[in-house]
């Protein structure tokens, strides 16, 4: 897989941020609220306009339509959308979650039923899992995760996590995960940096 690679990208308050995260490789972002963190995702995604640029090995954000880029780098935001009744409906091929193990409903704590569940009945969290195995069945290129487990009770947490980690090292997808939590980024960020003023700084 490619390496996702940021050079001299600027949105709102944050400047001239440079860094590649190659192949397989969790980088989590940190800072305080509103400090840029969700945006700077949303720049990457190619879905807010910024300065500087963005490469997936040598594919140029700007050489690729939005929707198509959005194919490759796909983000998980912290409050995923929903737009059709069934939860099977949100996926490109039900069979293929269901039948290949790294994409199982179960690896997630659901039945294999619930494709056929109604959104509605869906609390938060359960939305934030689907999300994230939605992403996964898109089979993407590089990930974008915005606080992918802030709805989760622990032993959710603790199975979110490992799957998660189990499924971008076994694709080997260079990740951005934005964590608040000191804990969560000690056990699955393979670097970690934080937005302070106008720079990304290494912690």
């Amino acid at each position: 897989m490619p390496d996702l690679r940021l050079e001299d990208l600027s949105i709102g308050s944050l400047e001239n941020v440079s860094i590649t995260v190659p192949a397989g490789e969790i980088v989590c972002l940190s800072g305080r609220s509103g400090s840029g963190k969700s945006r700077l995702l949303r720049a990457v995604a190619d879905l807010d306009a910024h300065g500087g640029s963005v490469w997936l090995g040598d594919t140029r954000q700007s050489a690729v339509p939005g929707h198509q880029w959005r194919h490759l780098v796909i983000m998980v935001p912290a409050e995923s959308q929903w737009w059709a009744e069934r939860v099977g409906d949100h996926f490109p091929d039900v069979d293929s979650v269901n039948g290949h193990h790294a994409l199982s409903v179960a690896d997630l704590g659901f039945d294999q039923d619930v494709m056929g569940w109604s959104v509605s009945r869906l609390s938060s969290g359960e939305k934030q899992r689907l999300a994230l195995l939605r992403a996964m069945a898109m089979n993407p290129s590089a990930l974008l995760l915005d606080e992918p487990t802030a709805n989760l009770d622990a032993d959710s947490v603790a199975l979110t996590e490992h799957w998660l980690k189990q499924e971008i090292m076994q694709r080997q997808l260079p990740v951005f995960w934005v964590a608040h939590d000191r804990e969560q980024i000690r056990r699955v960020a393979s670097r970690h940096f934080t937005i302070r003023g106008h720079a990304l700084e290494a912690c």
